[in-house]
């Protein structure tokens, strides 16, 4: 079960990529948001590739101590994400208001909160 919370929030993270796009968030990501549009969109989208490649990797990774730590790390991100959305929801450029890209953003937090707790449960009953 905690596997199948694990992909659905990593699904929703990189779908919640997709609907930046549309939804410009490169205009409030500090590092970009300097940049001409059409070159912070272009940073934006690239940077996404290493990125993904990379946890897909940590995660699909044989070594179990790595796969785990990187699941976990990558729930506590998710959680995060979603607070540091809430933060941002006050940027004059956050565009992020449709039920869509909210259920995106905050399912996926929800869904990173709830394999901590699991993975935490299923830690515990192995003492």
């Amino acid at each position: 079960m905690k596997n199948v919370v694990f992909y659905l929030g990593m699904g929703a993270l990189f779908t919640h990529e997709l609907d930046a796009m549309t939804n410009h968030e490169w205009r409030i990501l500090p590092l970009i948001q300097v940049l001409p549009d059409e070159v912070g969109m272009n940073v934006f989208v690239v940077a996404h590739v290493p990125l993904f490649a990379f946890l897909i990797a940590l995660t699909a990774s044989s070594n179990a101590q790595i796969r785990n730590t990187a699941r976990s790390l990558i729930s506590g991100f998710l959680v995060l994400h979603g607070v540091a959305h809430a933060v941002f929801m006050s940027h004059p450029n956050y565009e992020f208001s449709s039920i869509l890209s909210n259920t995106l953003i905050f399912g996926s937090a929800v869904l990173g909160g709830l394999y901590i707790f699991l993975n935490a449960q299923s830690r515990s009953k192995l003492k």
